[in-house]
């Protein structure tokens, strides 16, 4: 069968194409009962815009370019769920790519989305290469989603308020009367303000002295290394905030293999409420970065640029709040 096309539905509804397409466009300026015939004739025929045929016209693609961080991390994904639904609701949609299975990220891949004409270009979590997306950003409307860098102009930035997420990861942890903490740190600006706010509020509350911080990576894995490391010492902390969810599970596997239960010997504080903290096994207790949320607000900022490609470049910080769960309890006696 022939696919059905504009001229199709013009005859059907009796109508002429022009006024076809600015029903597709939902123009305004159209008569109910014209609307109503056409929209009655594209169903009928089952009719689909060519969407290389509405690009050529509009000098539009209606495609936003998602770069993101690592596709591995659940927080992104939810971000991600965040970020679509506003996109699709302007009628745009995600192209994404994963950063993660390319190296040469920044250079490759924002290359790629200029060189399909996409209409804005969000990106999502730590880039490895700044350079390339303010290269990009010249030349497309450019948003940073879930991260803090780079600082470009033109480019606004929506995350989550970092500092004060790890304040109220560390205050809790002190108010159920633990001294001894230590913190899994993670890199790049976000893992640097988190860091900085847990050993500042260590500070306030007369514990310097004992917060000890070990690095990780934001991964599982390098959880587990972390909490090896940090169970090992002489003086072992009897709570443990890590940099994320991902390394708050890795610091579990350790503490569990090294005979401690979780939270009577040992608490765990993670961060980003990612689905993983939420399984009934782990029910951890978390910092909830509000991740669909900035998603959605990042998608109205690029909208936003889009149509104000001059505006001065703003930061957007989402507020977190403390889910309370299963992993933290009072310190052992």
């Amino acid at each position: 069968m022939r696919t059905p096309t504009i001229r199709d539905v013009a005859e059907r509804a009796g109508v002429s194409k022009s006024l076809v397409s600015l029903v597709l466009r939902g123009s305004e300026g159209v008569r109910p009962e014209k609307r109503a015939a056409v929209l009655a004739a594209v169903e009928e025929l089952g009719y689909r815009p060519n969407a290389a045929a509405r690009s050529l016209s509009e000098r539009r693609t209606r495609t936003v370019g998602v770069l993101l961080n690592d596709l591995r991390n659940p927080w992104f994904v939810e971000l991600l769920d965040g970020l679509n639904s506003r996109l699709y609701d302007s009628g745009l949609h995600m192209l994404l790519a994963d950063g993660h299975l390319n190296r040469r990220l920044g250079e490759d891949l924002t290359r790629t989305f200029t060189e399909l004409r996409v209409d804005g270009l969000i990106a999502v979590g730590t880039l490895q290469d700044p350079e390339a997306l303010g290269a990009a950003a010249g030349q497309v409307p450019t948003v940073v989603a879930g991260a803090r860098e780079p600082e470009l102009p033109g480019v606004d930035v929506v995350a989550n308020d970092d500092e004060q997420g790890a304040r109220l990861a560390t205050e809790h942890l002190i108010g159920l009367g633990h001294r001894n903490i230590a913190h899994i740190a993670a890199q790049g600006a976000v893992g640097e303000l988190r860091r900085r706010s847990f050993e500042a509020v260590m500070r306030e509350h007369g514990l310097a002295g004992t917060a000890v911080t070990e690095q990780g990576d934001l991964t599982e894995e390098g959880g587990y290394r972390a909490a090896v490391r940090l169970l090992s010492r002489p003086r072992r902390p009897t709570a443990i905030f890590a940099a994320n969810d991902m390394t708050c599970v890795g610091a579990l596997s350790a503490a569990e293999e090294s005979g401690l239960r979780v939270p009577r010997d040992l608490s765990l504080v993670g961060y980003d409420n990612t689905y993983l903290s939420r399984l009934r096994h782990l029910w951890l207790t978390t910092v909830d970065n509000a991740s669909r949320d900035v998603g959605r607000r990042a998608a109205q900022r690029l909208l936003d640029r889009i149509e104000t490609p001059d505006r001065p470049r703003e930061v957007e910080l989402a507020t977190p709040t403390l889910e309370v769960r299963g992993s933290t309890a009072p310190p052992p006696p």
